[in-house]
């Protein structure tokens, strides 16, 4: 047996089988009927659900284990009263007034566009995630049980780890290219290696909020596992947001911080120590990235600088609606883009290219929304005070915004859904007392 560091892999679309229909139609009862029982039973099947996609298509969409989860998570929900009154509590309310206008706004983008069917595409996904931001915060809003919702994280969260950790010795989805050698880059469960870093964002801010006030062994060893799947995912601008949500974290949590995050510095020492092996492996220290130079090899995906200023110049010829939400990849060739099929690889960028000044302030006005919900004016003192949920959605927020100056993420559902359930659960903690 040859070891192969990389293992090309490639999207296939799956059509809808009588056995794939049945389990989803089960997960979609399952789900309306745990939501009935408990509401946090509907949100732990959402959390465990994300990034477990089993995508298949169907009358030209993809039908996901989330998304059948999500409806029958909606569809419990509606046995209950008076949701319309908890959606008018602060910050629901705004929170989602501004995914409402994100979802309009990505909808009218189709006015210019040339591929209209993508644009719809791109809003029922924003659609999704104002679903799901909705599902978790009326699920916790009922049903504040914490301890199942971290057990279902911790060990949903070391599923994920070990499938990408694993791809170390059975292969990687995409690599480092490096004179002779080539370094894998883990993804698992997770579309690719930069996905995987912004999954582990979320995660380590959700485990390591809640590790400062209740540990456990179960969430320690998903904090090791966490830390050091997105390290190896060499992600540099991961590593970054890993560290600004470590610093949240920190500033927060005071001197009981350290104490609290040791399984997280245990998993970055054991990938660093990866890393390192790498290099040697490699005999060149460029395996650690350190070097802002683009990789020689990009694997069809051109680099940063010829799709930033691709994004640049679709702007300029489309400044208020854009091309068309969903367009941009479409439309590279005749932006002198030739070969290559993908997204900006920046989120601001993107949203400049695909819906112009609208969208560019519609994803502004979302993000500040959030911080300015959790983040309490800066004030340490009620940070700490507040839920760990409050906490975690704060950490993630910065951490994803500031990934996604260099990456597009949210447009892979496995990204945003997670996040908005955050987000969903931590605007339920501070609604109610």
């Amino acid at each position: 047996m040859i070891y192969r560091p990389v293992v090309d892999r490639f999207a296939v679309s799956v059509p809808l089988d009588p056995p794939s229909a049945v389990m989803f139609v089960a997960v979609f009862i399952g789900a309306a009927l745990l939501t009935v029982r408990r509401p946090i039973y509907g949100l732990c099947v959402l959390l465990a659900a994300t990034p477990i996609a089993f995508a298949h298509e169907v009358l030209g969409t993809t039908l996901t284990l989330e998304k059948a989860a999500l409806l029958g998570v909606l569809l419990g929900l509606t046995t209950y009263r008076g949701n319309t009154a908890l959606l008018r509590r602060r910050p629901a309310l705004a929170l989602f007034g501004v995914l409402s206008a994100f979802v309009a706004v990505t909808a009218l983008t189709a006015i210019d566009a040339v591929h209209r069917g993508i644009v719809l595409r791109e809003s029922l996904k924003a659609v999704q995630y104002a679903a799901t931001f909705l599902a978790a915060y009326l699920c916790y809003a009922r049903d504040r049980d914490d301890r199942a919702l971290v057990r279902v994280l911790s060990v949903t969260a070391i599923v994920v780890a070990v499938s990408a950790l694993a791809q170390e010795i059975l292969g990687a989805p995409s690599g480092l290219y490096i004179g002779a050698a080539i370094v894998p880059r883990i993804a698992g469960l997770i579309e690719g290696p930069n996905q995987l870093a912004a999954y582990c964002e979320i995660v380590l801010a959700m485990l390591g909020a809640w590790a400062l006030v209740r540990r456990s062994r179960l969430l320690d060893t998903a904090l090791v596992l966490t830390v050091c799947a997105g390290v190896l995912t060499f992600s540099r601008a991961g590593w970054f947001a890993l560290a600004a949500v470590a610093a949240i974290l920190i500033a927060a949590g005071g001197r009981a911080a350290w104490t609290a995050l040791r399984p997280a510095a245990a998993g970055l020492a054991i990938g660093i120590a990866g890393a390192l092996w790498w290099a040697v492996y490699a005999h060149t220290p460029g395996v650690l990235r350190a070097s802002l130079e683009p990789s020689l090899y990009s694997g069809g995906v051109g680099n940063r600088s010829e799709l930033w200023h691709a994004a640049w110049q679709m702007w300029r010829a489309h400044p208020i609606l854009g091309v068309g939400a969903g367009n941009f990849e479409f439309l590279l060739a005749a932006y002198g883009v030739v070969g290559v099929r993908t997204h900006a690889n920046s989120w601001y960028l993107q949203s400049l290219a695909e819906g112009g000044v609208l969208l560019f302030l519609a994803t502004i006005a979302l993000l500040v929304t959030i911080v300015v919900s959790f983040g309490y004016g800066g004030s340490l003192r009620r940070l700490r005070a507040a839920s760990p949920w409050v906490l975690a959605a704060l950490a993630a927020t910065v951490a994803l915004a500031l990934h996604q100056v260099v990456d597009y993420l949210v447009f892979y559902p496995k990204i945003g859904n997670a996040w908005w359930l955050l987000i969903g659960i931590a605007a339920a903690a501070v609604s109610l007392p």
